[in-house]
């Protein structure tokens, strides 16, 4: 009896990472979709610390694949995704107090500038490559920034992750 029931907790906790790990997959499929569809499509141009944020996503996509395809090193791997959507969320939230004043902006927000301008076409090409401010929300929903929304999915996949890491020990 004893190891039925161990068997179908084994069982149970696998289709739980198999879903947690589908789930995010799908939702990073969808998080980078919208991202892009905001960029491309509705024309809001991303600052740097919106493309930063894009990278625990493009990491979640590849490593549950990886981990669905072969379940070697499944744990270490988990961690390593909860890892990005850690450093997600902090880079989140830093965003949104940049966004509210609460925080200025630092060296990531100026990115790809050059302040060596030597003629007057040279200052043209860089006001055109200047990037976009981090400050400046261009796109909300419900009121709220991406990064807002950024941070709280981040917060919420990475107590998930942390619970399926450390459940059974």
């Amino acid at each position: 009896i004893e190891n039925s029931a161990a068997l179908r907790k084994q069982t149970l906790n696998d289709m739980t990472k198999k879903l947690v790990l589908n789930t995010l997959i799908i939702l990073s499929f969808f998080a980078l979709s919208f991202a892009y569809f905001v960029e491309f499509i509705l024309g809001h141009e991303p600052c740097n610390l919106c493309k930063i944020e894009r990278i625990p996503y493009f990491g979640a996509l590849i490593l549950s694949s990886l981990v669905l395809l072969f379940k070697k090193w499944e744990k270490k791997i988990l961690l390593i995704i909860c890892l990005l959507f850690l450093f997600g969320t902090v880079i989140s939230v830093y965003h949104v107090g940049i966004e509210q004043g609460i925080f200025s902006e630092s060296i990531l927000c100026e990115l790809g500038l050059n302040n060596k301008v030597n003629s007057p076409d040279e200052l043209l090409k860089t006001l055109k490559n200047t990037p976009i401010s981090c400050k400046d929300v261009s796109f909300t929903i419900f009121g709220f920034s991406l990064a807002t929304f950024n941070a709280l999915i981040s917060v919420v996949i990475s107590c998930i992750l942390l619970r399926l890491i450390f459940k059974n020990e």
